[in-house]
Formats: C-alpha cells, structure tokens, sequence
C-alpha cells in the first residue's frame, strides 16, 4: 500500500515543481519594509536627544565640536547607509529563509543573560560568560579555547580600560575584589 501511495504522490508533483527543491524565493518581506523604517527612527530619537545636550563651555572643548555633534553626525551616516541598504534590497530583493538559525536566537538569549549578569553580578563576569557561551553556540568544538578567548579578552579588555584609559567599571564581585 505504501509503495501505491508513493507512486500517486510522485504522479501528482512533477521534479520541476517540488517546493523542496525550489529553494527560497526572492521577494520583500515585512522584515525588509520595518527595518529600514526601525533604523530611520532610531537615528531621528537619538538626533533629537542629542539636540538637548547643553553647550560645553569654549574653555572646554576650545575650537572642536560640541558634545551634541558627534551623535548627530554619527546619525546621519547611518541614515545615509540606510538608505543605501533601501536602495539594495529594492534592487535585488533577498532570498527568503524558513527560519533563522537557533545560534541567532541563542545570541538574543545570551544578550539578555549578559545584561542580567552585567546588572546583578559583575559586567566581566558576564563578559566572560557570554564570549565563551558565543563561542561554543557558534561552533567551537574545543571547550578550553572558548574558556582562553572568553578570559583573555574579557582581561585585556578590564586592563586596557582600567589602566590605559583609567576607566573605573561598575562595582560586582570581580571589581570590588580588584578595586578593593
């Protein structure tokens, strides 16, 4: 019976037709009209925002820019290459996929748990964490050289601010141990 119900399945769909092997299709999504819209209102709050900054006096800042400059100017490039990518996806419309991978959805997670760790517990503790679990999720097969990267550069990252540039972090158990 099995083998009957084959034969009807395989005489109703032709190779040519098999939505399985056509792959995704191109086409614009909601994804392709929100994004874009998300990106241009990001850049006109945060250009707004930065219009309430108060002028720092010229003592201060002498001939460079104002501290609400940069903001807006960063802004406006984005804004720019926003428009850029409008103009892409237009022109060549992507390839639809199912679904997104689970890393990309596993990283949201890790986002979150890096900003409960980060708040609650210490930001290098949940720097660390984060960088190692990333690494594994995203295909690193050797546990010891996700654990060296993850404190490697969570270390340099501490020293060079802390040192170099002699930027206090927020307060958590590794930094009150290291703060004293």
């Amino acid at each position: 019976m099995t083998n009957l119900n084959d034969s009807n399945r395989a005489a109703e769909t032709s190779p040519g037709t098999d939505d399985a092997e056509a792959g995704p299709t191109p086409g614009l999504g909601w994804g392709d009209y929100c994004v874009p819209a998300f990106i241009f209102l990001f850049c006109g709050v945060i250009s707004y925002v930065s219009t309430t900054f108060d002028e720092a006096l010229p003592l201060i800042v002498g001939e460079s820019m104002q501290p609400r400059v940069f903001p807006i100017f960063l802004m406006a490039v984005i804004a720019v290459l926003n428009i850029g990518l409008i103009v892409q996806v237009l022109s060549k419309p992507p390839s639809r996929r199912d679904w997104e991978p689970y890393q990309t959805w596993a990283s949201a997670v890790l986002f979150g748990v890096f900003y409960f760790l980060a708040t609650f517990v210490d930001i290098m503790i949940g720097l660390m964490v984060t960088m190692f679990a990333l690494s594994i999720i995203w295909g690193e097969r050797r546990v010891w050289v996700a654990a060296v990267l993850a404190i490697v550069t969570t270390a340099m990252i501490f020293f060079s601010f802390d040192l170099v540039l002699e930027v206090r972090f927020p307060r958590g158990l590794f930094t009150d141990w290291y703060y004293g």
